[in-house]
């Protein structure tokens, strides 16, 4: 009995000394190992999946004193293999084919999902012992399967390479450096008229990237990510991501491939234009332009945007009585029409030989075929009728389509008809009346009209077939250069001068 009551007193007095509501911390043996997170259904039990919370701080069980590591700390930081990486393909997952919370391994440039247990970049840092990984959306990059964050400064070309970014000062002097760089296998390139991949089909495609990229307002606003920013268009940051990387002056390669642009361009167009499939460049810029402009205006399309300042000028349209529009008005009809793009019909090729026996190629100088703005040409249309054309407002891009192709219901002919163009100095006045412009002194006079050519889009070979190459003029050297996909050879100007011209673009001289 007296050993019962002992008994009793002792739960009494611990039961005393324990305070209600109060939890006394447990203490575990330091040599005890540690509990793993279990994984139940694919999922850990710390809500760590990797594709909730993929930006959040770290928490690991192991003993850690925290979350991010610097370089010195990581043991696997000199397994990054540069010349395997390449951000200019469409960024899903080679798994999954997913598009959220990819992550590109820095060891082999293959792209998986999610960072945390039983996702395919953990899977594959444990099978293929490829340890560190970069977040395709935010540049940061990640430790697997230890789970925590690396923090070092020569990851820092990494990054630039994945989204380049530039200053104010960097856009300003993007079209005046001369100055070469050099890829990471020695090769030197020119950043800003780089080769462009050909996919298959797509050489129509690459010649008006390299044109766009010529027309500095839409190219500067397009480098600076931070001015559509909040634009919804597809194209839009697309078109901006290939301009950042064709200037990028630390790139790995000396090339940029242009599939992820063109996968927008395929959505957006509802695969009107394809890689497989060769379509019209003309055609395509003028799809380009005109979506891209509405984009950038979010379908507001009376609102000024860097294509119209850039391209757009405005034609004065007078439809003669009886004809046209004007077909139940005794009087003309004028109007007052905006373009981004100035037609030139050909005169149509010569039927017979010479004396000789020998098929002559034409020729006709450019001031010829800008006539037809003159304001007193008439040209007959079936549906727009009998008109009359007059430019009454200058772009500081002219942009001039060469009619080169006529097609009927059997087949597609080719003018082979050489038009004889100046590189420098291309005076309008000389062949059509210009504006006027008030002067200080109150007194009108001819606006400046002098053009100089940046861009030249050349078709070879014949109708239905053949390719596409661009002549581009760099500035900042003087030099001529004609790009074919990744071809960029220099040239001279009389080269330039004499080739099969499809459509160019002139800038206007200051």
């Amino acid at each position: 009995m007296a050993g019962t009551r002992d008994k009793k007193r002792a739960r009494t007095e611990t039961e005393e000394e324990a305070v209600p509501g109060e939890i006394e911390p447990t203490t575990a043996d330091d040599d005890a190992p540690v509990a793993e997170p279990s994984i139940v259904n694919n999922k850990c039990s710390d809500d760590f999946d990797g594709d909730i919370e993929d930006d959040a701080p770290l928490v690991s069980n192991y003993k850690m004193s925290r979350a991010i590591f610097n370089g010195h700390e990581c043991p696997y930081l000199d397994s990054i293999s540069r010349q395997n990486l390449d951000f200019d393909f469409e960024k899903c997952c080679s798994v999954s084919l997913s598009h959220v919370n990819v992550y590109v391994c820095l060891v082999c440039g293959k792209y998986f999902q999610g960072r945390g247990p039983a996702t395919h970049a953990y899977t594959h840092s444990l099978e293929a012992g490829h340890h560190l990984f970069m977040k395709l959306d935010s540049g940061r990059v990640y430790c697997l399967p230890d789970m925590y964050e690396v923090s070092d400064r020569s990851l820092s070309d990494i990054q630039y390479v994945l989204n380049p970014k530039y200053s104010e000062e960097d856009v300003e002097k993007a079209g005046t450096s001369p100055s070469w760089s050099r890829a990471l296998d020695g090769s030197e390139y020119m950043p800003g008229l780089v080769g462009l991949n050909d996919m298959k089909m797509n050489d129509y495609a690459n010649v008006v990237f390299q044109t766009l990229n010529r027309i500095a307002p839409l190219r500067n606003f397009l480098l600076r990510a931070e001015n559509y920013v909040e634009c919804r268009s597809v194209l839009v940051q697309r078109c901006g991501e290939l301009l950042r990387k064709m200037w990028n002056p630390r790139a790995f390669r000396g090339h940029v491939s242009p599939h992820e642009i063109m996968q927008a361009v395929m959505s957006v167009s509802n695969k009107r234009y394809l890689i497989e499939k060769q379509s019209d460049p003309v055609e395509f810029f003028s799809w380009m332009i005109n979506t891209l402009h509405e984009g950038l205006t979010s379908g507001k399309r009376r609102r000024p945007s860097p294509v119209t300042t850039s391209l757009q000028g405005e034609l004065e349209v007078t439809t003669l009585a009886g004809t046209g529009k004007a077909k139940d008005s005794v009087a003309d009809i004028v109007d007052k029409m905006p373009f981004l793009m100035l037609a030139l019909d050909l005169p149509p090729t010569p039927l017979y030989k010479d004396a000789l026996e020998r098929v002559t190629i034409p020729q006709v100088p450019i001031f010829d075929l800008l006539k037809k703005y003159d304001g007193t040409s008439v040209h007959d249309d079936i549906r727009t009728g009998r008109r009359r054309l007059r430019l009454t407002k200058l772009p500081k891009y002219l942009v001039l389509h060469i009619k080169r192709f006529t097609s009927n219901q059997f087949f597609t002919e080719k003018n082979p008809t050489i038009v004889n163009f100046p590189v420098k100095g291309l005076n309008l006045a000389e062949c059509v009346p210009v504006p006027l412009e008030t002067k200080n002194n109150n007194s009108d006079s001819p606006v400046d009209a002098v053009y100089d050519l940046v861009a030249n889009i050349v078709h070879e070979g014949k109708a239905g077939a053949g390719s596409y190459k661009v002549h581009v003029y760099r500035s900042a050297e003087g030099v001529w250069y004609e790009v074919q996909d990744l071809s960029v050879i220099e040239v001279l100007p009389q080269v330039v001068a004499l080739s099969e011209a499809y459509m160019q673009v002139y800038q206007l001289r200051e």
